[in-house]
């Protein structure tokens, strides 16, 4: 794997320090087995994967990588299979889940992986090279589901341009947020945002600076920033680094030279590393034109809010990205 930037160096770095059980569940996908064996190889972490274990074992040898560190688990033959359904049915029977129909959900790879760790057997999850970023994050919610205090899974995304990292949130899950679920994921943003040490200036993004425009979108965006000021300063009571300011256009938030025209008050100066997008659309399509058209580095969707950490790479992935959003996956299980 080349090395990229300073930010997944350390990222990788941090990974090493302290190890942790990570499924794989797509192990029919060549991608996903070469990225456990480089896991495996830098000790970024103990790679589990899923799966036929003759193809696995097959697949490395023709990719000229190594089985050590690696464990294969074929939930097909695996012995905790009927354990883990019955889980499944427990967790589910109040949605109307057989024994049958869970028995049949532990067939699927995604969700044995997911069902691993919650019961323990394994530290956090990365899918989504062959799963829509819907399919990883179902089993999540319906067997992980949601920590403490938390009504919702959002995303994020670190955007890496030269030596400048971003956090760019949501642009994945929730698609049209309420001005409080927006304050939610603004406040989850930041906690993910500093456990990888990016500054907590945060920028709540509209097409309006301060009531430049006045509208319902503006509005919502605007009661949002209010509402996770008042959030951080509960879940964060100790830290004074963290700036919350909204509606922003993006420039302003940016940008000092526009933020001291556009926004001479907002305390974010133009030094935002954290910006929220006011529904999904703007979410997505942002990152993907920073990440095509600025060439940045993009390691997402981070999925947030869960009780243990499962994350989702894109099914355009290479091996490389699923690497990155591993070490990433584990330095967010060194959290719990």
């Amino acid at each position: 794997m080349p090395e990229k930037s300073a930010f997944l160096a350390d990222v990788c770095e941090r990974a090493r320090r302290e190890p942790k059980r990570l499924v794989l569940p797509e192990g029919h996908d060549e991608r996903v087995v070469r990225a456990a064996a480089t896991i495996a190889r830098k000790e970024i972490g103990s790679p589990i994967l899923l799966g036929r274990r003759d193809s696995i074992l097959q697949c490395l040898r023709s990719t000229g990588s190594s089985a050590e560190g690696i464990t294969i688990i074929d939930p097909a033959e695996a012995e905790d299979r009927e354990e883990y359904a019955k889980t499944f049915f427990e967790l589910r029977r109040h949605k109307g889940v057989t024994l049958d129909q869970a028995r049949e959900a532990m067939r699927s790879w995604i969700y044995y992986g997911t069902m691993m760790v919650y019961k323990g057997a394994a530290d956090c999850l990365v899918s989504g090279s062959t799963h829509s970023t819907a399919e990883t994050i179902k089993p999540a919610l319906q067997i992980i589901k949601c920590k403490k205090g938390c009504s919702l899974v959002s995303s994020l995304f670190f955007m890496v341009l030269d030596r400048d990292v971003f956090a760019f949130a949501d642009c994945g899950v929730v698609e049209s947020p309420t001005s409080e679920q927006l304050a939610e994921i603004t406040v989850e943003t930041v906690e993910t945002a500093l456990h990888f040490g990016i500054p907590p200036v945060v920028a709540l993004l509209s097409y309006s600076t301060k009531g430049s425009a006045k509208g319902p979108l503006t509005k919502k965006v605007a009661e949002a920033a209010d509402i996770a000021r008042a959030k951080a300063a509960r879940r964060f009571p100790d830290n004074g680094d963290i700036v919350i300011d909204g509606e922003l256009q993006v420039d302003a938030a940016i940008v000092p030279a526009v933020a001291a025209r556009k926004a001479a008050g907002s305390p974010v100066e133009g030094k935002a590393r954290i910006l929220i997008f006011p529904d999904l659309n703007s979410g997505n399509i942002s990152y993907k034109l920073v990440h095509r058209l600025a060439k940045a580095e993009a390691y997402g969707p981070i999925l947030q809010g869960l009780a243990k950490p499962v994350n989702d790479v894109s099914r355009g992935c290479s091996a490389d990205d699923v690497v990155g959003v591993s070490a990433v996956t584990v330095v967010q299980a060194h959290a719990l």
